[in-house]
């Protein structure tokens, strides 16, 4: 990152940011049963500890950006959840997708995108969105470095934990 992460952060403050699925799940499952986060296997290479970091770097931001297919994808993994959970983390959920500016483009539209037949649908979701001037928090060094050498900013979770933030 060619910028320290408060520079970065304030240059998008007022933009926005677009989280990616496995953080905004974390969010969500943390929201409702931080002791959750070490015992459901989407979450648990997570901690309670690492749920706070991610509320507060999501807090600082006026607008917090998604796509259907994040979203598509956070609810296909609460659904493996134990059966009688998911009524309440869905319901956690559903206050976090209330929450959130929701982005569209269509699947058709994203499968032209020359970086498709890479990183999938909603991968290209994101570097679409992100394209039009908003930051992207991730854990996935393929997406983060596929964006940094874009020119996109990406800020990769595992730098924040390194730095402390």
């Amino acid at each position: 990152m060619s910028q320290n992460i408060d520079q970065i952060l304030e240059k998008y403050r007022g933009k926005g940011v677009i989280i990616d699925t496995n953080l905004l799940l974390l969010l969500v499952v943390g929201s409702y049963d931080q002791d959750r986060i070490a015992r459901f296997k989407r979450t648990k290479t997570f901690n309670k500890d690492d749920f706070m970091l991610v509320k507060r770097f999501v807090e600082y931001f006026k607008t917090v950006r998604t796509t259907p297919s994040i979203l598509t994808e956070v609810s296909n993994h609460l659904n493996q959840l134990p059966e009688g959970l998911q009524t309440e983390f869905y319901t956690a959920f559903s206050d976090y997708i209330n929450n959130l500016f929701e982005v569209y483009e269509t699947s058709a539209s994203l499968s032209k995108n020359d970086c498709f037949t890479k990183y999938g649908l909603t991968d290209t979701s994101i570097i679409d969105d992100a394209k039009n001037n908003y930051l992207v928090l991730t854990d996935d060094f393929p997406l983060s470095g596929y964006l940094n050498k874009s020119g996109v900013d990406a800020i990769n979770f595992n730098h924040l934990r390194v730095v402390n933030w």
